[in-house]
């Protein structure tokens, strides 16, 4: 089989399609410079090949990473939380410099190299930011980042924008565009830093009472997750049809809308433990809802997500648990 090259192999996503790529047989490239990925992902999973270690806003070290493969699953950004992201207007400059950077590299990359496909991990970030504030049900399709365009800060235009530099390749590579919404399951960044919701009020229900169980805002914002496992089942389908039949967007997520009061209560309630929440008002919560619309990936791909939150969520609470009793 093919090589495939696997950037921010050592994350969350990374870490997980790495695992299942090997399991199918393919040869892997994993590329990290594990400024958000850990080794222990890796260990986890029994993956036991060294990682190709360096900086993608270097260019020369992007071509040298990525020659002689076939394909990429590109995972490689500058994430993290609303405050990380976007708690400054020189964090917001940050996220758009810092990830347009690495997609631009890897991308030319790709083309001096002569890889035919890219499966990208793009989000929910690019769609009109003022339609995800309105407190209301709404949920996005496909088109919709064209019909009005308005990404969600720096974060959301470099992942904009990094689509529209695919659109321009193609038909030289084919590519596979994954706008993902809220994926979770283990190797999700658990530390405080830059963690999102799942992850944060995982690590606070564990933790407690050596950290404090604050909720940002007044939790009624509200989220669709999506479990690893049919996050990995989207991105493998998309791979094989963009091998065979050329490019695709697709939404992946699921339609299960969850209040974050209500993630920290299901938290709290597997930790068996008597926590009341606080609540920080001042704190920023980022957008109200994100529902995806997932008519096109189930016609195209025939994918839906299968997995209960709740199961997901314990298998996650699980794997939480472990992770910090090696770090403590």
């Amino acid at each position: 089989m093919s090589t495939i090259a696997v950037t921010g192999g050592a994350g969350f996503l990374g870490s997980n399609v790495t695992k299942g790529l090997l399991d199918k047989g393919y040869e892997v490239t994993i590329i990290d410079d594990f400024s958000s990925g850990f080794i222990e992902n890796l260990r986890d999973l029994e993956i036991e090949q060294e990682c190709v270690v360096g900086d993608l806003k270097d260019y020369d070290f992007a071509k040298k990473a990525l020659h002689d493969v076939e394909s990429v699953f590109h995972f490689a950004a500058d994430i993290g939380n609303v405050v990380y992201l976007h708690g400054s207007n020189a964090r917001l400059l940050h996220a758009l410099q810092t990830n347009l950077t690495i997609d631009t590299n890897v991308f030319r990359a790709c083309v001096e190299n002569g890889v035919r496909r890219i499966v990208y991990a793009s989000s929910v970030s690019v769609y009109p930011i003022d339609e995800q504030q309105q407190g209301m049900h709404v949920e996005f399709r496909e088109e919709d980042a064209e019909r009005k365009v308005n990404p969600e800060g720096g974060y959301g235009w470099s992942k904009y924008l990094a689509e529209k530099q695919l659109a321009l390749m193609s038909p030289d590579i084919s590519s596979g565009i994954a706008r993902i919404f809220h994926a979770y399951g283990s190797n999700i960044y658990l530390k405080a830093d830059r963690s999102q919701v799942i992850a944060s009020l995982l690590r606070k229900a564990i933790r407690y009472p050596k950290e404090g169980f604050e909720i940002w805002g007044n939790g009624d914002q509200k989220r669709c997750f999506v479990f690893i496992d049919d996050a990995l089942d989207a991105l493998f389908r998309l791979y094989d049809y963009v091998e065979k039949n050329g490019n695709l967007t697709v939404n992946v997520g699921s339609r299960e809308e969850i209040s974050v009061s209500e993630v920290a209560r299901r938290a709290i309630s597997l930790s068996g433990k008597d926590i009341s929440p606080k609540y920080d008002l001042a704190k920023p919560t980022g957008a109200l809802n994100r529902m995806p619309n997932l008519e096109k990936i189930s016609k195209v791909l025939g994918w839906v997500p299968s997995t209960d939150f709740t199961k997901g969520l314990e298998r996650t609470y699980k794997w939480a648990e472990h992770r910090l009793s090696q770090w403590s």
